[in-house]
């Protein structure tokens, strides 16, 4: 290494839906292809510049594309937490990184940790994706463990943790050995640690990463995919990378030579010519999407979503938990709901909460696919973003308006779903409105002498509760004054039967 201060392309930051600041730059060729970096496990995008091989790689970058990189919130110059973002937390803030660059659509580059990331980006929103490149990653970055190496995986991370940023961190010699020599390199590295993430940041960040498994969702990606692996890889074994590349319909595994797992170390132009002949050589070119509307969840009565016009089909969910996730969070509307809960609605006779978390966020994906985004999840909780969807059950609830409620209301909230303990609340509270509204607008069509409508009015609250007497007798009393004796016989009828079964007499129609 030798020893001189660079500079950095100037830091710019996208803001998260929760307020956090996400650090990123924007450099190279102007009008190349637009590719996001995703972050692996810690970095600092300003002061790796510093490095001169890091320095070289980031200009190859930069001579064929036009090249955002970006730090993980808790991580570098992004925002510092005290908890670190899981995988559906990292999936919305590289969104929010293409929102603030302008992008719709962008190829996306994930190294190591950052791979896990973009092929779930990738099966949650494949119109924003040109192509996706892993290098040195997979679906999972760690091989499944049993007990016993569980136990000594955790006092492993505790001690890496113990020495992060010291002389002590091993990180040199396990990451980059063909630089392990380098006395200058090996010092500023524990600098360059200590700027990346703290030690309870990094062993948060360890935990996570050895828990994200994102294998199930690898089916669902559509969009063209180059696996790249350096075959003697000594962190994240080959064998990971040929299993992702298996799962994904339309991916090309390469392995190149190397012994290096930072891609700044080694022979960086080998596997660089990879990622631009992959971007820039054999990706077609693909119109723009149409405007989009905001999607609208339906569920008076029944329960689809609504996109552009159209509904969504069934089989867009690809699986029935996902549309019971969904509603389980409207009911919520818009309130966090706790992960450990929709664990249990979803898989309640399954114990092994390790795999269920990485399941959850399989079935997350496919709800922000349908929903084009709509969801705040964190670590702890998921819920409905009622910025992003609509939904019937919030507009009857906060409009204000009757008719519009009136015209919105098919029938109960999520009648399939009654037995439901989370549905009763948001089902009682809809009806109460849905039958405030119909009576108001009921009355002001009696003051206007509209007794036809009234009528029509008070037949809905019958439907909404046929043991309900008042309602009953104001409908008969409707139709009475619209000289509708036909209909009104007819009601006096359904409404004796009605309150025969509860042993109540009602008074002779004439008497109405």
């Amino acid at each position: 290494m030798t020893a001189h201060q660079t500079s950095a392309p100037p830091l710019q930051f996208a803001f998260t839906r929760d307020g956090a600041r996400i650090a990123y730059q924007d450099y190279g060729l102007a009008d190349g292809p637009r590719v996001v970096a995703v972050p692996p496990l810690a970095q600092n995008i300003e002061m790796v510049w510093e490095l001169p091989q890091a320095r070289e790689m980031f200009e190859r970058f930069g001579s064929f594309a036009r090249w955002t990189p970006y730090d993980k919130r808790g991580t570098g110059c992004s925002d510092r937490r005290t908890r670190m973002p899981g995988i559906d937390e990292r999936v919305e803030d590289l969104r929010a990184v293409m929102d603030a660059v302008g992008l719709d659509r962008a190829h996306l580059f994930g190294q190591s940790g950052g791979g896990p990331t973009t092929l779930m980006f990738a099966a949650t929103y494949p119109e924003r994706v040109e192509t996706v490149t892993i290098f040195g990653s997979g679906a999972r970055t760690t091989p499944h463990l049993d007990h016993e190496e569980l136990v000594a995986r955790k006092e492993r991370y505790e001690w890496l943790a113990s020495v992060w940023g010291t002389a002590e961190s091993p990180m040199v010699d396990a990451f980059s050995p063909t630089m392990a020599n380098d006395q200058e390199y090996r010092e500023w590295n524990s600098r360059y640690e200590r700027n990346s993430a703290d030690s309870a940041s990094l062993l948060e960040l360890l935990e996570i990463n050895h828990e994200v498994d994102v294998s199930e969702i690898l089916p669902n990606i559509d969009v063209p995919v180059l696996v790249l692996h350096r075959s003697s890889d000594p962190i994240v074994p080959l064998d990971l990378a040929r299993q992702t590349a298996a799962g994904i319909r339309n991916a090309t595994l390469v392995e190149v030579d190397g012994v290096d797992h930072f891609g700044f170390a080694g022979d960086i132009h080998a596997w660089i010519d990879e990622v631009e002949r992959f971007i820039t050589g054999t990706v077609q070119h693909r119109p723009a999407p149409p405007a989009r509307t905001t999607p609208e969840i339906v569920t008076m009565g029944r329960f689809t979503v609504v996109a552009d016009g159209e509904e969504v089909p069934v089989s867009a969910w690809g699986a029935r938990q996902a549309r019971q996730l969904c509603k389980r969070l409207v009911a919520a509307r818009g309130w966090p709901v706790p992960r450990e809960e929709l664990i249990d609605l979803l898989w309640p006779d399954d114990t092994d909460r390790r795999r269920l978390g990485a399941r959850l966020s399989v079935q997350l994906s496919a709800v922000r696919k349908v929903l084009r985004g709509g969801l705040i999840a964190n670590r702890e909780t998921v819920a409905l973003d009622l910025g992003e969807v609509s939904t019937d059950l919030e507009r009857i609830l906060t409009s204000g308006d009757d008719h519009l409620v009136v015209d919105i209301y098919g029938g109960d909230f999520l009648p399939e779903d009654r037995a439901e303990d989370w549905s009763i609340g948001a089902r009682d509270e809809a009806k109460a409105a849905y039958v405030a509204a119909v009576r108001r607008l009921s009355d002001e069509a009696r003051l206007a002498d509209d007794h036809a409508r009234a009528a029509v009015l008070s037949r809905r609250l019958v439907a909404v509760d046929r043991y309900e007497d008042h309602f009953h007798r104001q409908l008969v009393g409707d139709l009475m004054a619209a000289d509708d004796r036909v209909q009104a016989r007819a009601a006096h009828e359904a409404w004796r039967v009605a309150m025969a079964e509860l042993d109540v007499e009602i008074p002779d129609l004439d008497d109405c």
